[in-house]
């Protein structure tokens, strides 16, 4: 296998791409379907768990996917962004923290080095983070401790990219993405992507992190989207 980027790389990445995760309108352009999964979760999260007033939100970024969660949830008041990059936090924060009497934490920290309180949070949401999870351990680690960190009833949201277990479905789907990529900016976006991606990322199959969420002791799973690469799904406790 060839050498993945360390944590302080992608940290020092994401430092200098906070405009690009900004657009609440957009999304992430290089994640196919971005801001349809953004509504997914966000409705499915209301829907799930409409009285939730605590949320952790594992790599926040510029604060996106909890600024919608605030507009369908309006109880949330008890809020835990972490992410890698301080300048993302620093922005989430800038936009969130206005937004009423609200308690907004910020733990700049990845997540497999946090200790995450026990039944503290009715809702946790992951959006293009757990892609950096390494080795199968760190997955079922993080896993557990999320589930740990929820409440009764409390539910779990993932959007992220996601690998094929089938050498042949991945070829044919990854040769999509790339027609994607390179029909949105061009091919020097396109590889661009490609070699970051290759870098940093260490996906895994969707199939196979519904099989550990229930492993994880989630009571229900469910898939709201997936299109090529990528999906969204969630679990409930």
């Amino acid at each position: 296998m060839k050498p993945k980027a360390t944590v302080e790389e992608i940290r020092a990445r994401f430092d200098l791409d906070v405009e690009r995760f900004s657009d609440l309108e957009t999304g992430q352009s290089a994640a196919i379907d971005a801001p349809l999964v953004l509504d997914l979760i966000t409705q499915s999260a209301a829907a799930v768990t409409p009285g939730a007033v605590s949320l952790l939100d594992i790599g926040c970024g510029a604060g996106n996917f909890t600024l919608k969660l605030l507009e369908a949830i309006p109880d949330l008041r008890d809020l835990v962004l972490v992410d890698l990059s301080r300048p993302m936090l620093d922005r989430a924060v800038e936009r969130i923290g206005g937004r009423g009497s609200r308690l907004v934490t910020a733990w700049q920290s990845d997540i497999r080095d946090l200790d995450l309180p026990a039944g503290r949070f009715h809702l946790v949401v992951a959006a293009a983070v757990l892609h950096h999870l390494r080795e199968e351990r760190e997955w079922r680690a993080v896993f557990a401790a999320i589930h740990r960190s929820l409440r009764p009833g409390g539910s779990f949201w993932v959007a992220d990219l996601v690998e094929h277990a089938i050498p042949q479905v991945q070829s044919i789907l990854w040769r999509r993405y790339s027609e994607y990529l390179a029909g949105l900016k061009g091919p020097e976006y396109r590889d661009r992507v490609f070699a970051y991606v290759d870098y940093e990322d260490t996906p895994r199959p969707l199939v196979w992190q519904i099989d550990l969420l229930r492993q994880s002791g989630f009571a229900r799973v469910e898939v709201l989207h997936k299109n090529g690469c990528f999906a969204a799904f969630g679990a409930l406790k």
